[in-house]
């Protein structure tokens, strides 16, 4: 008998922590960070299961909402292997590692400003130590090829198959024997748009019993990713055609990249005002070494370029800055420029730096291409607040302010709904990692679509399948 029980993305969106339980054997789908609306305290608490007593760890991506308490489960206990793609593994080590330095930063600051205070001791310490991330990658790790079947013990094989969400992402597809009838339980991971710049699509599956589905924009369909080039292009055209600069909060992995190969295009078309270009992100600049070492993971637009001595990331205006006074030193550039950074929902980073110093000039635009969650700074910007605080000042809103979603990472409702359409002898779907509201929409429109149940899967409740 199998059972499955989700510590996290259960009528939220980050956090994902799936416990899948076949026979004797434990599977972990994940071990993600909860961001956003004041959750990041619950990263704190202990798991509420055994980490020793997990077999197995499955990587479906490298975000930190999949990947950020790892080395937590690890310091608590968990002694089994983990499985990933290769690039999931390299990307996983740079986001870790930079994710223990932020938590590192925050700390001192924190403790800093308790101690004026007298409250020195109510300071938690970090969540885990860089020491802690080395930890991680010291573990077994076996990293599969995409549809490579991997046999774990007993009855029971893992196979990972392209999400087509980053590179490297995958949907886990779990087969084992019952009562001696063969089962197969899909995680879906992070679900990808077919309309992607730089990877491909994800990859079909015609069979499964049970699916456990990821409904990020179950309520909704994205416009269409051409309009939003077409956007996105105008908003950077006019902007710097003003004199103004472009700030773009970005994700360190994937919308980086697309934004890179958009201004690359832009740039050779001769479709991008004289202006210079910055990408102030670290991780950003790790992780398009990353993406340039696995071109076979990239659309076949993009595959070849490296081969010919090319780099589709890169172009003669753009400068990367890694270092604090490189960043600071932007702010001589007055006018013409684009600032990529992260965090690429504005609760962190070299971002807030950015905004602070341009977001009350109504000259400026800021770009959002990425999904900001409720509780965040960027939401906050996006929802029209006239005023926010960063560092404790008070800035106005007066820049000009794009929301750009067509470059989702996620799949729309009828992206996911013609994804799961083909799978035959489907009996049981299960919503994760989306808000309620959400679900229920998603949820109505599968019975509408498919014909079928779709039902929300509660925190920390034991489901059997």
């Amino acid at each position: 008998m199998a059972t499955v029980t989700s510590y996290g993305a259960a009528q939220c969106v980050t956090g994902s922590c799936h416990l899948v339980k076949i026979d004797s054997i434990k599977i972990l789908i994940d071990c993600g960070m909860f961001q956003g609306n004041g959750n990041e305290e619950r990263n704190y608490e202990a798991f509420e299961f055994d980490p020793f007593k997990v077999n197995y760890l499955i990587l479906t991506h490298a975000h930190l909402d999949h990947i950020g308490r790892v080395p937590k489960l690890i310091k608590d206990g968990f002694n089994g292997r983990i499985i990933a793609t290769k690039a999931t593994r390299d990307i996983a080590k740079v986001m870790l590692l930079d994710s223990a330095n932020i938590l590192q930063e925050e700390y001192k600051t924190l403790r800093r400003k308790a101690r004026r205070r007298g409250e020195e001791e109510t300071v938690l310490e970090p969540l885990y130590t860089k020491e802690d991330v080395d930890r991680v990658f010291e573990k077994k790790w076996c990293t599969l090829e995409y549809f490579e079947e991997h046999k774990l013990k007993h009855h029971i094989k893992v196979t990972l198959a392209n999400a087509g969400h980053i590179m490297g992402s995958a949907f886990v597809i779990l087969d084992y024997q019952e009562q001696n009838r063969h089962k197969r339980i899909i995680f879906s991971g992070d679900l990808g748009s077919p309309q992607r710049l730089i990877i491909d699509s994800a990859d079909n599956i015609d069979q499964a019993d049970a699916l456990f589905i990821e409904s990020t924009y179950g309520d909704r369909q994205h416009k269409p990713l051409e309009q939003s080039i077409a956007e996105f292009k105008e908003a950077v055209r006019t902007t710097l055609q003003q004199n103004g600069n472009v700030i773009i909060p970005s994700f360190a992995l994937e919308r980086t990249q697309e934004i890179l190969w958009l201004l690359h295009e832009m740039h050779d078309n001769g479709e991008l005002p004289k202006c210079r270009v910055f990408l102030d992100s670290p991780l950003a600049i790790k992780a398009t070494k990353l993406y340039n070492r696995y071109p076979i993971h990239l659309s076949d637009t993009l595959e070849y370029a490296p081969g010919s001595g090319g780099d589709p990331f890169s172009f003669a205006w753009l400068e990367t800055t890694t270092t604090r006074d490189q960043s600071m030193a932007i702010n001589k550039t007055k006018e013409r420029c684009i600032i990529i950074a992260g965090s690429g929902m504005c609760n962190g980073g070299r971002i807030m730096h950015h905004l602070k110093h341009r977001l009350w000039n109504a000259k400026n635009a800021v770009v959002f291409v990425g999904y900001q969650v409720h509780g965040t700074l960027g939401r906050s910007i996006v929802d029209g607040e006239k005023m926010i605080k960063i560092y404790g000042e008070e800035i106005a809103v007066k820049a000009k302010v794009y929301t750009i979603n067509g470059f989702s990472a996620h799949a729309d409702q009828k992206e996911l709904i013609e994804w799961m359409r083909p799978i035959e002898g489907l009996k049981n779907i299960y919503l994760i990692h989306g808000e309620v509201e959400k679900m229920e929409v998603f949820a109505s429109v599968i019975q509408g679509e498919l014909g079928q149940e779709a039902k929300i899967m509660e925190y920390a409740k034991p489901l059997k399948l």
